[in-house]
């Protein structure tokens, strides 16, 4: 197995953790936190999107999916900041991602993905020695950040599915 097809792998485990996560649940139940302060179903999944759609498009240097159409709105958000990771969140901020419902997080999860997919397909082994960040003491290169992202990913939509199972037995 090359590098590619490891990492296309790992990243396509994502959509049907995602969607287990989402499917059926109702805006409310989007939104609604173990306890105040706490991270939604709805703010995990769109913060795991957010990242990979970030750093993906960085290190691809492409726009982000998230600022080409009306993303911000269907989550309750007046601007598509594409700064805005939900990385650093105030309790406040995490309840101002409200999303529309399900589908609007299994949109955008989708086009991100489908984006990761095909930047995945083709990258050859040596593409992974790319530094791709020189702000961190060792500088990163593109295989750890992608390892990094699938990790993060990874830790919360597993957050997701637990709490989805919160709600679930309510």
């Amino acid at each position: 197995m090359d590098a590619s097809e490891l990492l296309i792998e790992a990243y396509d485990r994502l959509p049907d953790l995602v969607r287990g996560a989402v499917d059926g649940l109702g805006p409310e139940q989007l939104h609604q936190a173990p306890l105040r302060g706490a991270n939604s179903v709805g703010w995990l999944v769109w913060h795991l999107t957010r990242i990979q759609d970030d750093h993906l498009a960085d290190v691809i240097g492409a726009e982000q999916i998230w600022v080409t159409g009306d993303w911000a709105g269907r989550f309750g958000l007046a601007d598509a900041d594409p700064s805005d990771t939900g990385y650093g969140h105030t309790p406040e901020q995490v309840t101002a991602v409200r999303p529309e419902n399900a589908q609007a997080l299994l949109d955008y999860f989708d086009a991100v993905h489908a984006r990761t997919r095909r930047f995945l397909a083709g990258l050859h082994a040596d593409d992974l020695d790319r530094v791709v960040d020189t702000s961190w003491d060792p500088p990163v290169t593109l295989g750890v950040r992608l390892v990094s992202v699938i990790d993060d990913d990874l830790q919360h939509v597993g957050q997701a599915a637990y709490l989805r199972g919160l709600i679930e037995a309510g």
